[in-house]
């Protein structure tokens, strides 16, 4: 079993995956996962749509891609596609979002997005979340009733290449202070 680190250090967003099937097992897995994430007041307001038909993959994936760009290409590539549905949430969450101010059923849905993403690497699987793609053609294309929202696309599979690439990121002092903002 890899450690939390390790997990974290190999998670990347896989843009090139090999094309091999991934079984449903693997996948329970990382459903199990974020189930089993934290919500403000225990809302859990998600709900994963698994698109692992060939055919129903290619039309998801197709919702992702810009004519004049070549960003969200390799989706085409994944033999997996999961949609992240935002639920109602509970009253107890829905009155700390008003008197708060704060969305806290994104926040819910981020963390539950990450359990899976940790957990498919625990599994050898490479992921990505997108944000950009067409919510209504991909809205119709999965059945969603009105009022429904697909907040991320989470394309899954094997990882075409092995190696980890590094991480580019700001270091631990510009990012965090200890007891008061901006302070060693």
């Amino acid at each position: 079993m890899s450690t939390f680190i390790e997990l974290v250090k190999n998670r990347y967003s896989v843009r090139s995956y090999d094309g091999r099937a991934v079984e449903r097992k693997a996948i329970g897995r990382c459903l199990e996962a974020a189930r089993l994430a934290p919500s403000a007041c225990n809302a859990q307001p998600w709900h994963f749509v698994v698109a692992d038909e060939n055919a129903l993959v290619k039309r998801l994936a197709a919702t992702a891609l810009l004519s004049f760009s070549k960003l969200n290409r390799f989706a085409e590539q994944a033999p997996v596609i999961v949609a992240l549905i935002g639920e109602k949430p509970n009253l107890t969450s829905s009155l700390g979002t008003v008197f708060k101010r704060k969305p806290l059923y994104l926040i819910d849905l981020g963390i539950a997005a990450e359990h899976f993403c940790l957990q498919a690497v625990e599994e050898g699987l490479g992921t990505c979340l997108l944000g950009w793609y067409d919510e209504k053609a991909a809205r119709k294309i999965l059945g969603l009733p009105s009022g429904k929202r697909i907040y991320l696309l989470i394309t899954v599979g094997y990882p075409l290449k092995k190696e980890i690439p590094e991480k580019k990121r700001k270091n631990l002092e510009s990012i965090s202070s200890w007891n008061r903002y901006g302070h060693s």
